[in-house]
C-alpha cells in the first residue's frame, strides 16, 4: 500500500515539503552518488536533482550557470513555463505531476527540477551512462563485413539498429521491468510487419513480470517470457550483431533489448535459427552453401559421434569389415563408458578454467591441460588413445555451433545418448534418439514449432536452411513468423 501511495503522490506547491520527502526516499546526504542543489533565482526556490556518473556534468553545469544568470524581472510571472519553454538551454525537457514519476526519471540518469509553487516538475533528458564502444562481439566474429556490435547501453542499441532500418515504421516501445531495478526493456519489430498478436503477447508477459530486479538482464527477461521449463535447448536467439537483429526484424520477428545487456532476444526462434551464421550471408552463395554444410557436419559430429563410436566399440560385432579400423586397440584401465564421462567432464573443466584464467595465463594453461590430459592421460592407461581423438572431434563440432546456448543443449543431448548407448545398447541408443527427436517435436517457442521447417515439413523453407540461397532470390518472409506483409520485394 506504501508504494501505491507514492505512486499517485503529487507535487506539492511548497518547495520545503517537496525537499523533505525527496531527501528521504532519494537519501540526500546518506549515499554520495544523489546530489541536490537548491538555488534561488529572483525570489523564487528551486531544487535540482542528479545522479553523479549518470548526469552529463557539462550538461549541469551550463544549466546552473543559465540559472544563477536569470534576474528577478525575467521570473515575475508564471515561472514554470518561462523556465521550460526559454530559459533551461536544453532541448529534450519532460513534465511530471508525481514524485514517483520524478524519482523514476532521476533513477535512470536524467535531470529533475523541482520550483517553488509549482504543481509539476521538470525532467531534463541529460543521461550519460557508462559504457564502451561497439566492437565485434568475440562469439559471433565475421571476416568479411560489419565489425560492430551491441553494447550494454539501450540507445547505443537501439541506434545501431536503426542505421540499418531506416524506416519509420520501425518501433522501439520501451517498458520498465523490476520494482527496483526498473530496467529499461524495449520491443522492437516492423509495424506493417510483425504480427500484432506475437507484438501483444510479449508485452502483457513483460507487463506481467513481478520481481525486485532482473540484473541478469536478458536471461532473466527470457525466463519470464518463456516460463518454467527443464527444455535445455534454447527457445528464443540472441545476438549481439546489428546486422543479424536487422535482418530477423525486415523478416518479421520481435525482438527485445534489455538495458545493461549487450545481447539482443530473437523471437520467436526455431532449432534452425540456431545453426546459422552471419558468415554464410557474407560469402558468395557456394561459398555460403559450403560453410553451412561444414557446420553442419560439426554440429552432427558433437551430437552422434560419440555414442556411435561407444556403441561400436563395445559391440564389436555391429563394424562392418570395411570400417574395422574404427574399434578400439588399447583398453585404458577404466570402463569405455566411464573413460568418455571422465573425458567430458575434464572438457568442461577445461573450458571453465579458460574463462576463468587471466588472459596472459591461457596459452599456458591450454599447453598444461593438452599435456596432462593428453598424452600423461593415456600413457599411464587412464584413457585409450581412441577416447580423446573422437572426443576432441566432438569439441570441435560443439565450437563451431553458431549458438552458444545450443551448442551447451547439444552436449547434453550427447551425455544422455552416450549414456543410453552406453549401458543399453543399441536398443538403448534408438530410444535415446526418439526421445529427443519427441521432446523436439512437441516443443513450441511462444507458439512457434521448434522443428519447424522439418516438423511440420515445409519444403521451400527446409530449402533454405540447407542451401544458402541469394538474396535476390528470396521475396518471401518466412510464413513461421505470420507476417502482415509476406513480401519483402
Amino acid at each position: 500500500m506504501a508504494t501505491d501511495t507514492r505512486k499517485h503522490r503529487p507535487i506539492s506547491e511548497e518547495v520545503e515539503v517537496n525537499k523533505e520527502y525527496l531527501n528521504d526516499k532519494l537519501g540526500v546526504g546518506k549515499t554520495f552518488d544523489v546530489g541536490m542543489h537548491e538555488l534561488a533565482i529572483g525570489g523564487t526556490r528551486l531544487l535540482l536533482y542528479y545522479i553523479n556518473g549518470f548526469a552529463d556534468s557539462n550538461i549541469v553545469t551550463q544549466i546552473l550557470r543559465d540559472l544563477n544568470d536569470l534576474k528577478e524581472r525575467d521570473m515575475l510571472s508564471d515561472v514554470f513555463e518561462h523556465l521550460f519553454h526559454k530559459y533551461i538551454p536544453y532541448f529534450q525537457l519532460a513534465k511530471v505531476k508525481t514524485t514517483d514519476e520524478f524519482i523514476d526519471k532521476l533513477l535512470v540518469g536524467q535531470i529533475g527540477l523541482i520550483i517553488d509553487g509549482e504543481t509539476q516538475g521538470i525532467i531534463i533528458d541529460a543521461k550519460m551512462f557508462p559504457g564502451r564502444q561497439p566492437k565485434e562481439p568475440d562469439t559471433e566474429r565475421v571476416v568479411r563485413g560489419a565489425h560492430d556490435g551491441f553494447t550494454e547501453t539501450l540507445v547505443i542499441n537501439t541506434a545501431l539498429t536503426r542505421r540499418r532500418i531506416r524506416d519509420e515504421r520501425l518501433r522501439f516501445e520501451v517498458m520498465q521491468v523490476g520494482e527496483r531495478s526498473k530496467t529499461d526493456v524495449a520491443i522492437a519489430y516492423l509495424h506493417d510487419v510483425a504480427n500484432p498478436e506475437l507484438v501483444r503477447k510479449l508485452k502483457k508477459k513483460l507487463q506481467d513480470i513481478q520481481v525486485d530486479g532482473i540484473p541478469m538482464a536478458e536471461k532473466s527477461v527470457e525466463e519470464f517470457i518463456i516460463g518454467k521449463t527443464f527444455n535445455p535447448f534454447p527457445l528464443v536467439r540472441y545476438t549481439e550483431r546489428p546486422d543479424v537483429a536487422a535482418i530477423h526484424l525486415l523478416e518479421g520477428h520481435v525482438l527485445i533489448y534489455v538495458d545493461t545487456s549487450p545481447s539482443v532476444m530473437i523471437t520467436p526462434a526455431t532449432y534452425f535459427h540456431h545453426v546459422q551464421h552471419a558468415e554464410e550471408y557474407r560469402q558468395t552463395p557456394v561459398v555460403g552453401v559450403y560453410l553451412r554444410w561444414v557446420r553442419f557436419f560439426g554440429i552432427f559430429a558433437s551430437i552422434f559421434l560419440l555414442p556411435l563410436w561407444i556403441l561400436l566399440a563395445m559391440h564389436p560385432s555391429l563394424i562392418p569389415e570395411p570400417l574395422d579400423f574404427i574399434g578400439i586397440k588399447e583398453k585404458g584401465s577404466i570402463p569405455l563408458l566411464g573413460q568418455f564421462l571422465l573425458a567430458e567432464l575434464g572438457l568442461d573443466l577445461m573450458r571453465m578454467a579458460a574463462i576463468h584464467t587471466p588472459q596472459p595465463l591461457t596459452v599456458a594453461m591450454g599447453l598444461l591441460a593438452a599435456i596432462l590430459v593428453g598424452e600423461v592421460a593415456i600413457k599411464v592407461g587412464l584413457f585409450a588413445p581412441e577416447v580423446i581423438l573422437y572426443l576432441a572431434v566432438a569439441a570441435v563440432g560443439m565450437f563451431a555451433t553458431p549458438s552458444y546456448e545450443l551448442g551447451n543443449a547439444n552436449r547434453l543431448v550427447r551425455y544422455f545418448l552416450l549414456i543410453m548407448a552406453g549401458i543399453f545398447g543399441v536398443t538403448g541408443f534408438m530410444l535415446g534418439i526418439t526421445v529427443v527427436l519427441v521432446g523436439l517435436a512437441i516443443t513450441r517457442s511462444l507458439g512457434t514449432p521448434y522443428l519447424w521447417p522439418f516438423i511440420p515439413f515445409n519444403y521451400k523453407a527446409m530449402k533454405d536452411v540447407f542451401i544458402r540461397m541469394a538474396v535476390p532470390m528470396k521475396n518471401k518472409r518466412p510464413s513461421i513468423v505470420k507476417p502482415q506483409n509476406p513480401y519483402r520485394q
